[in-house]
């Protein structure tokens, strides 16, 4: 998630962040409550931009309410509280920035991820927040305003016993996860295949999930011998995992930004961009990034924010 092409072990420290020891004895979900019962750093509230709440469409304004879709299966970035109910996370807490900063309120609505794009077009969520890496396919359908920088990374049982890392042919003829919808899914990993069997190697065995949690399941239980996925996500789920599965290496594959996500077109998106521009230098994204772990060099530039192709 930060602009050099490799992420240091550093970036990766997000339970210590939080106060969580990874310890080998602990379950998956164990580590997953006590994280989410540490106290964690306070984010400072966002000031109004009425520049850009001046922007929102006029039936926004009047419902006072933006709603939100999100996979909160992915920690550190959506995840759910203790109570199973509540989507607590990085992308939870930039959401409820980005509501303060345009005078209004955001209401999460979980999803599974490969759904939540569809959902913008057919107006069932006015935002779509779930560490979107934007692609120039995705850009086809959708409006993103940029907040931050993310590469892949690849997880693998405790030990990496096959020697794998993101060097495609060292994943050839092995069962590779992922989770469905993602950039990873969708086109890392048959580029990945395409280069085994160009090379004439075996193609990569790829298995995609409905989640993520369910895919980092897949790979604790020897059902994958490994997963491509958000370098930071993958550092945080190794950190949790009991030690079951590890990151191959701290090398980041084709870092992206990520994205606020907007159907296409949206009368949405000058105000949300605006809202975002604001926030990349304000101290509300400094303490969200300090409570998570993350260096202010995943922030990108306020010209970089917008992404949604308008002229």
């Amino acid at each position: 998630m930060s602009r050099p092409s490799v992420i240091t072990s550093s970036t990766l420290l997000l339970v210590a962040a939080l106060g969580l020891s990874a310890c080998s004895t602990a379950s998956v979900d164990e580590a997953k409550q006590a994280a989410n019962a540490t106290p964690s750093a306070d984010v400072a509230v966002a000031q109004l931009n009425k520049a850009a709440a001046d922007l929102l469409p006029a039936d926004v304004k009047a419902k006072g309410v933006l709603t939100v879709g999100t996979d909160p299966t992915y920690p550190p970035f959506e995840s759910y509280a203790p109570d199973n109910k509540t989507v607590i996370g990085l992308d939870a807490d930039l959401a409820k920035a980005l509501g303060e900063t345009l005078g209004v309120k955001v209401e999460m609505v979980p999803a599974t991820f490969d759904t939540i794009l569809p959902g913008l077009a057919s107006h069932k969520y006015d935002i779509g927040i779930s560490a979107f890496n934007v692609t120039s396919e995705r850009k086809k359908n959708a409006d993103f305003a940029i907040y931050q920088l993310s590469g892949s990374g690849l997880a693998v049982k405790a030990g990496n016993p096959k020697k794998l890392n993101v060097d495609p042919m060292t994943l050839c003829g092995t069962k590779v996860g992922g989770e469905k919808g993602t950039t990873q899914g969708i086109e890392t990993l048959p580029a990945f295949s395409k280069k085994c069997t160009d090379a004439g190697k075996p193609a990569i065995d790829i298995q995609l999930f409905p989640t993520q949690d369910e895919a980092n399941t897949a790979l604790a239980s020897g059902r994958v011998d490994s997963i491509l996925s958000g370098l930071i996500g993958m550092g945080y789920a190794s950190k949790l995992s009991g030690g079951a599965f590890q990151l191959a290496s701290d090398e980041s594959f084709n870092p992206t930004p990520v994205g606020m996500a907007m159907a296409k077109g949206s009368p949405l998106t000058p105000a949300v961009v605006a809202a975002v521009k604001s926030l990349m230098t304000s101290e509300t994204y400094k303490s969200i990034n300090a409570k998570y772990g993350l260096p202010q060099s995943v922030a990108v530039a306020p010209d970089a924010v917008d992404a949604s192709g308008a002229k």
